[in-house]
């Protein structure tokens, strides 16, 4: 089971538990069926309005899983990823950024820390 805890300047922290081993609920998910204002629109990967800084909570080892090809375009459209990081990305199969599009991101087994502006 995987510990995520939501983080806002404006709301208090609230901590939630992602089944293990589903690796199908993303962020944004897991927010709305807990009532965690993160801002979104399209829910499609499309438009960055979901834009939330994710840190593994046991930084021993980098968080797992790259980037997703809709995340790619759209943190590099809005400068939060460089090419050469994306390219480096693709050989160490480790996401590069903390910048991650809640709707696109995926929950795995582990503990992580979800920062979101307030809404």
């Amino acid at each position: 089971m995987a510990n995520i805890t939501f983080s806002s300047p404006m709301h208090k922290d609230k901590t939630v538990y992602a089944t293990a081993g589903s690796h199908t609920k993303t962020i944004l998910q897991l927010a709305k069926e807990n009532h965690i204002p993160i801002d979104f629109n399209c829910e499609n990967g499309e438009c960055g309005t979901c834009v939330v800084k994710v840190t593994k909570i046991d930084r021993k080892d980098p968080m797992s899983g790259p980037l997703n090809a809709r995340e790619v375009v759209v943190l590099k459209g809005l400068g939060l990823i460089t090419q050469a990081e994306i390219d480096q990305m693709y050989v160490d199969d480790i996401a590069p950024t903390h910048s991650r599009l809640a709707c696109q991101m995926v929950v795995r087994d582990e503990d992580i820390l979800v920062e979101y502006p307030s809404v």
